[in-house]
């Protein structure tokens, strides 16, 4: 089992763990199905994290690696990966995260894959590390319903999004101007392959079977990699990563 099972909903950490041949076959066609309700998870209201998150934003900004190495823990980093940690105890914690988030990566995806996390008001304490919490937290809705549903149109945790608000706008084509097929209650939805060039949008099925596009930012992974932090004496630090990161198999 992924050690991250106390991070995210059981239910997706069953459907990692699912039988090969049931992940072997191919997703359902597009269609209706049922309709999982969501709860968001709430936002974390400790003032110091918030200040925290700012600076890691300016310095995701700036791309500056030296201001960041100050903010993640000098011993102990980890990376939960599957059933394993695997931080390098030969590197330092800033050398483990440059690797998890790609902070190397040429088109600079790792530093705004910092900004996002640094963006992101929510957080989740992790059971098995005391004072560590997770970010983003997950929501939490019927596991075993949410089962079903993937087991009946072959997919895995990587084909489901959820609203970050409530009336998310479900639109025909992904254009800002196009019609609006619908409007997304806070529920599962299912994410459809799409070959657009436009990135700033995602192909989706409603439960009611109806497909769209949402804007990107309006819907959140599930299951999604995670940015940990640990509160010292000092003040916050990153204390480590869950999840495959960047360009990870």
């Amino acid at each position: 089992m992924r050690t991250t099972i106390c991070l995210v909903p059981i239910a997706f950490a069953l459907l990692a763990a699912a039988p090969l041949s049931a992940l072997a076959q191919e997703p359902a066609p597009p269609g209706p199905y049922k309709s999982i309700a969501i709860t968001l998870p709430p936002r974390q209201s400790d003032a110091s994290l918030d200040g925290f998150r700012k600076e890691l934003a300016e310095i995701a900004k700036k791309k500056d690696r030296a201001a960041l190495a100050a903010k993640v823990v000098g011993k102990g980093f980890f990376w939960q990966r599957e059933d394993s940690n695997d931080a390098d105890a030969k590197k330092s914690g800033i050398d483990n995260l440059a690797t998890a988030l790609g902070l190397d990566a040429p088109d600079g995806s790792g530093w705004q894959a910092l900004a996002n996390y640094a963006a992101d008001a929510t957080a989740t304490p992790m059971p098995e590390m005391k004072g560590v919490v997770c970010s983003p937290a997950m929501p939490s809705f019927n596991e075993d319903d949410m089962e079903k549903v993937a087991q009946s149109t072959h997919t895995d945790a990587s084909d489901w999004a959820y609203p970050t608000a409530n009336g998310v706008e479900i639109r025909a084509k992904p254009e800002a101007n196009a019609a609006v097929v619908e409007k997304l209650g806070l529920v599962m939805v299912r994410i459809l392959p799409d070959e657009s060039p436009n990135g700033d949008w995602l192909k989706v099925v409603t439960p009611a079977g109806k497909v769209g596009y949402a804007g990107g930012n309006a819907l959140a992974p599930v299951g999604a990699d995670q940015l940990c932090y640990q509160k010292e004496a000092g003040g916050w630090k990153i204390a480590g990563y869950v999840g495959a990161g960047a360009g990870q198999e």
